[in-house]
């Protein structure tokens, strides 16, 4: 299903972030939590890219599966690392002949092996996700997807602010060339502060994004994911009220999760308070604490409601 007919369908939309297993055991493990998500009706899932493309194959075969095997639209990670335009083409080719409606265009991080930010930029076809977004509507005018107005596309916000770009209205304008270049949503990077969101929201607006913004949440587990949080979000912003919450759990991991499974469910009512177009739980490939923000909320026995025209 493409990505407007999603919008169109859904007052809300609830979506689900996955990455490819690297193991029998592993996959196995996520296809029994897509399983249990999938009774929670999500408007669509993504599939992440690994750094450089690394787990390239691992993203087609489970985006394919995911596709084939439920009734979820999958919305694979694109990323501009490392990637020529035949290879990209091929990729979207492949996507298109297997029924996928929708790519999420990154700009992608740089491959481990480059130390982080030393991978020179300048050898890929597309250096700014921009680019990425060009090529991939470019693509859609060949006529070669079965719908015929090609993929939709999504991109990346980031509610704190890109690691990156330290000038917030040059991030903007940045943001606003991805959207001009074609993109038709935003999904926003995990943020703990609702007020970040709601001020990126508001600046969007300013700048004339008129684009839906999904708003990205991913409820603490542990301590030590607290850490891979910040790594991975290039310095995810804990809020102090959040990090005293943490503490007073000592060394009961049980109660750190009950801390951050309650955090995101109020986040999640404050956004849906306030309008938001769409929450994407980043759910680490597991299902527990989604679940229970879900049932928190009381989406479960709502979700045929939020179907647009039906009450």
């Amino acid at each position: 299903m493409h990505i407007q007919d999603i919008f169109g369908r859904y007052a809300t939309t609830f979506s689900f972030e996955f990455f490819p297993p690297k193991t029998q055991e592993a996959a196995n493990g996520l296809y029994a939590t897509i399983a249990q998500l999938e009774g929670l009706k999500p408007a669509f899932v993504s599939v992440t890219y690994g750094a450089g493309g690394s787990t390239r194959q691992l993203t087609h075969d489970l985006v394919v599966r995911i596709k084939t095997t439920t009734n979820i639209a999958t919305v694979p990670h694109l990323t501009c690392v490392k990637h020529n335009e035949e290879e990209v083409r091929q990729i979207l080719h492949h996507y298109a002949m297997h029924g996928i409606g929708n790519v999420l265009a990154l700009r992608g991080d740089p491959p481990r092996e480059a130390g982080g930010g030393e991978y020179d930029r300048s050898k890929d076809a597309f250096r700014y996700a921009a680019d990425l977004v060009r090529f991939i509507r470019k693509f859609n005018e060949s006529g070669v997807h079965p719908d015929r107005r090609g993929f939709g596309i999504g991109v990346a916000g980031f509610a704190e602010g890109h690691p990156a770009t330290p000038n917030r209205l040059a991030e903007m304008d940045y943001l606003k060339a991805k959207v001009d270049a074609g993109a038709d949503y935003i999904c926003t990077q995990l943020f703990f502060d609702n007020r970040d969101f709601f001020d990126f929201r508001e600046r969007c607006e300013l700048a004339g994004i008129r684009v839906p913004i999904l708003a990205g949440i991913m409820p603490v587990s542990s301590l030590s994911g607290m850490k891979r949080m910040a790594d991975l979000a290039a310095g995810a912003r804990f809020p102090a009220a959040l990090l005293r919450a943490v503490a007073r759990c000592g060394d009961d991991p049980q109660a750190v999760q009950r801390v951050g499974i309650h955090w995101a469910t109020e986040q999640c009512r404050d956004l849906l308070d306030h309008q938001v177009r769409g929450i994407h739980f980043y759910t680490l490939n597991r299902s527990d604490a989604t679940r229970k923000i879900y049932e928190s909320l009381g989406l479960k026995d709502s979700l045929a409601a939020n179907v647009t025209g039906k009450k």
